[in-house]
């Protein structure tokens, strides 16, 4: 087990962590700085506490967030191919035109590369 220390808001904090995991933790602690950093400048005069506690709610905030366009995009009408990485439309008749599309295109280039 590591043993870091990281400076969140101007304070020193001992956290231990898995090792190799230093790196990854030494920048949460930053992302965490850079937001009370922000509420500061907005001119803020609050407790070490009020500012961590600050600084948590709008990153809970932002992962909710991503969390829900997570849930959005898995839920969405396209599936992803297994044979690639991009998406193929869930509707049978819109999957249909573009495969015929994508042959006439193929066709057009065979045209154009022949002599």
């Amino acid at each position: 087990m590591a043993q870091v220390t990281i400076r969140i808001g101007g304070y020193s904090h001992p956290v231990a962590c898995q090792d190799g995991q230093e790196e990854h933790l030494q920048g949460m602690a930053a992302e965490v700085d850079q937001r009370i950093a922000t509420l500061k400048a907005m001119g803020l005069q609050l407790g070490e506490t009020r500012m961590l506690v600050l600084a948590a709610l709008q990153l809970a905030d932002e992962a909710s967030d991503l969390r829900e366009e997570l849930a959005a995009l898995k839920a969405s009408p396209a599936v992803a191919s297994e044979s690639n990485d991009s998406a193929i439309p869930a509707d049978p008749a819109l999957a249909s035109r573009l495969v015929a599309v994508a042959e006439r295109i193929e066709a057009i280039a065979g045209e154009l590369a022949a002599p």
